[in-house]
């Protein structure tokens, strides 16, 4: 290395936490002055009425609102293309306020991005899919209101998307994406049924336990002011967000997924998932993340419980989970004592097995065996000879790989989905 790097940096949007808390947008957008607002969400939520109420009570503030509610459940490049382009027919906007989960909010920060910039999406999504090129000129205001409890996407500067063509998943990442203000009310994800809460649930525990894992922020080369990126690796700042999250994760989880109306659980889950927000969003998250991007984009024929039944998918906090046993048993040993720390924090009354290597894996599938998510990649319906294809993929994921501990090669990819078809 030629010298160390010496500076981390932290970045997170205003936030208001708490039951009611959405009812209070319309006051917080007149304080950034604005008349007209394009409210964002997908057709399942739109018909609960929450982002309808959402809208309704800007007027009390003068502010005109509208709904769009054409987001696809994860979006891809051609549904985000849609969705600028009816923002565009539709605006100006002065600001925009996204109502649902990850796919609501990636949406409209894209929206954001291309009705406030030059080009168009391919322009802006990460090399080597797209150009990597970083917006020009500010965005507009944006509130994210999450109604499930998972991406952490209300923290974040990344929007994730499937590029149909290329049988990929990636994203836009730039400091500039991240939502001006987040809006976390416990009560809207009260409606989250089991299925998306254990999958949705599994994305806050991998941003927590990646972040929490990833390379430590010195032993990159020194960046120069304009090479910096939101992920810089774990750092002190980063680490109490993902200790936090796992802690509210131990108490909280599995209860969540079985008594969904436990307003207590489902606040701690809220926290979490902004918690591991805060800190995946700004160390980075690695291996688990950059597996679970082919196997969403290359799915066969999986339905998974509570989600819209028209197309085969696997959701992102659900193709996250299912390597992370064995890409942490891959990464033990460049920081042993942070994977035993993460295991205790995330089940604090599980015995350490003889071999501590052991213990973070072990936690994880008996998590994941109580909250039903599949068992391992072999369950949504790929096998051996698939596993070259989804190396290549996650191959493709180089910001992500780049955050992890120890190098990867194919070939120890290749290992972790192979054992990765069945995990118990």
């Amino acid at each position: 290395m030629t010298t160390p790097e010496s500076v981390f940096t932290y970045g997170a949007p205003q936030l208001k936490f708490g039951a009611g808390a959405s009812d209070e947008i319309g006051f917080d957008l007149s304080q950034f002055g604005v008349r007209r607002v394009l409210v964002v969400t997908d057709p399942g939520l739109a018909a609960t009425g929450i982002p309808q109420r959402v809208a309704d009570q800007m007027g009390r503030f003068g502010i005109e609102a509208q709904v769009y509610d054409g987001v696809h459940v994860e979006p891809t490049d051609v549904s985000l293309t849609e969705a600028i382009e009816a923002a565009r027919a539709s605006g100006p906007w002065d600001a925009f306020v996204a109502v649902g989960g990850g796919s609501s909010i990636d949406t409209a920060k894209a929206i954001n991005l291309l009705t406030t910039n030059p080009g168009e999406l391919m322009d802006y999504v990460n090399v080597p899919v797209g150009q990597g090129r970083a917006p020009s000129q500010p965005l507009k205001p944006l509130v994210a209101v999450p109604t499930t409890t998972g991406t952490g996407s209300e923290s974040t500067t990344i929007c994730v998307m499937d590029v149909l063509a290329a049988r990929v998943k990636t994203g836009i990442s730039h400091a500039r994406l991240r939502p001006t203000l987040a809006v976390i009310d416990p009560d809207l994800t009260l409606t989250q049924p089991p299925g998306v809460t254990a999958a949705s649930g599994m994305d806050i525990l991998c941003h927590a336990l990646e972040s929490y894992t990833a390379r430590w922020y010195t032993t990159y080369d020194r960046k120069t002011p304009e090479q910096r990126v939101p992920y810089c690796g774990s750092n002190p700042i980063s680490d109490m967000w993902s200790e936090k999250a796992l802690s509210l994760l131990a108490g909280s989880f599995r209860r969540a997924v079985r008594h969904g109306d436990d307003a207590q659980a489902r606040a701690d889950m809220a926290m979490a998932a902004t918690f591991a927000g805060m800190g995946f969003g700004n160390a980075g998250v690695h291996i688990p993340h950059a597996n679970a991007y082919p196997i969403a984009g290359q799915v066969k024929d999986f339905h998974p419980k509570d989600y819209p039944a028209d197309e085969p998918m696997v959701p992102h906090g659900m193709s996250v989970a299912l390597t992370a046993p064995e890409a942490f048993r891959f990464t033990f040993d460049a920081s042993p004592e942070r994977h035993v720390r993460a295991a205790q924090l995330l089940a604090p009354n599980a015995g350490m097995p003889t071999a501590p290597e052991e213990f973070l894996p072990m936690v994880l599938a008996d998590l994941m065996r109580d909250i039903d998510i599949p068992n391992g990649v072999g369950a949504v319906g790929f096998a051996e000879g698939d596993i070259p294809d989804l190396v290549e993929g996650a191959m493709k994921q180089q910001r992500l790989l780049a955050t992890s501990p120890k190098a990867v090669t194919e070939d120890d990819l290749a290992g972790i989905f192979s054992r990765s078809l069945s995990l118990w």
